[in-house]
């Protein structure tokens, strides 16, 4: 088990001098828990995977180790090992592979078999799994799941490194394939500037209000202090408020004081910036899902960013000339990145 990452076989249990009746045994009394047929993990090891993510992983490598044929996993299954950002997946979402020599993609025994050809080189292996690179896993993504499940996927791998040209190149590979234009799409949208999936689906509510397509990442300077914004149209900026930026790190969130703190200084932000003649709306996980769900609650969200915007343009207009003197020279500082830990099996 400390060999496979907390799984093991029934083929490799008995290898090792277990017989099928202790297997079963250890099923039936709750201390293995089948994880696929015929592959088991401790139970106390599953139930330390608190995470949607961990237990898609476990579920992914447990399937990856009953398909004999050579495979790599991609998709979903791939974007989990590289730590991508994915949208919307549920938990008994099934296990993707790709497959050289099979026809077609189908699905067997809740793995999806996808045949799709590919280079060598957009193989990568996290932790002893051939997974595809961020590139690749992001255009099936965009494919297989649609245009925001796409852009939050786009997003995630230039945030890592991926470049647009790799993209591009990717989705040039996928010309006549299902749904390529989706991919071609996704990839002339997608941005690196943006932080996090809210800020990715805030983007695509903003361009839902049919007023344009906002510039990402707005700073404006002054007086020895800089302050950047998620979203600008015009004069009116958007921000997009994740819970974790009032948690403190050892919460797991970004703070590095308490939440009071971070609010008051939220307070005096927002004051500094539309001192400058700008309005501001604020944009919360629950109100940029609402572009993934759509219906009532969406229209609510459009409504009330549409008249903060427009009241900001009744107020200031639109142009934005006589604040050059105050914007920042070159890009901002990127964040520095807080990759996620793959959940390890201690023997």
């Amino acid at each position: 088990m400390s060999a496979h990452h907390g799984l093991i076989t029934r083929r490799q249990a008995v290898e090792a001098g277990m017989s099928p009746d202790q297997i079963d045994r250890l099923v039936r009394r709750g201390k293995w828990t089948v994880v696929r047929k015929g592959v088991y993990a401790e139970t106390a090891y599953v139930e330390s995977l608190g995470s949607v993510r961990d237990q898609r992983l476990l579920r992914d490598r447990a399937a990856s180790m009953r398909i004999a044929s050579p495979h790599i996993l991609s998709h979903h299954s791939s974007a989990y090992p590289l730590d991508l950002d994915v949208l919307h997946e549920r938990p008994d979402a099934r296990t993707h592979v790709t497959r050289p020599g099979i026809v077609g993609s189908h699905q067997r025994h809740g793995v999806v078999h996808h045949r799709a050809p590919y280079d060598a080189e957009q193989v990568a292996e996290r932790d002893g799994l051939r997974v595809f690179g961020p590139a690749r896993t992001a255009c099936d993504i965009s494919r297989d799941q649609g245009y925001l499940a796409g852009r939050v996927a786009a997003e995630s791998a230039m945030r890592s490194g991926t470049s647009k040209a790799e993209l591009d190149s990717i989705a040039a590979g996928m010309k006549g394939w299902p749904h390529a234009t989706v991919v071609r799409d996704v990839n002339a949208s997608a941005s690196s500037k943006t932080d996090s999936v809210g800020e990715t689906l805030s983007a695509e509510l903003v361009i839902s209000l049919g007023f344009g397509v906002p510039s990402l990442q707005f700073g404006l300077t002054a007086d020895g202090r800089t302050a950047w914004c998620d979203l600008r149209l015009g004069r009116h900026l958007f921000e997009f408020d994740g819970r974790v930026k009032y948690q403190r790190v050892d919460e797991g969130g970004f703070a590095s004081t308490s939440p009071d703190e971070v609010v008051w200084f939220e307070k005096r932000r927002q004051d500094w910036i539309c001192g400058f003649k700008t309005g501001m709306s604020r944009l919360d996980w629950d109100e940029a899902f609402t572009i993934v769900t759509g219906g009532p609650a969406l229209e609510r969200v459009q409504a009330r960013l549409t008249r903060e915007y427009l009241d900001t343009c009744q107020r200031f207009g639109t142009d934005i000339s006589d604040l050059a003197a105050y914007l920042p020279r070159g890009e901002r500082p990127r964040p520095r990145p807080r990759p996620r830990s793959l959940p390890r099996y201690a023997a």
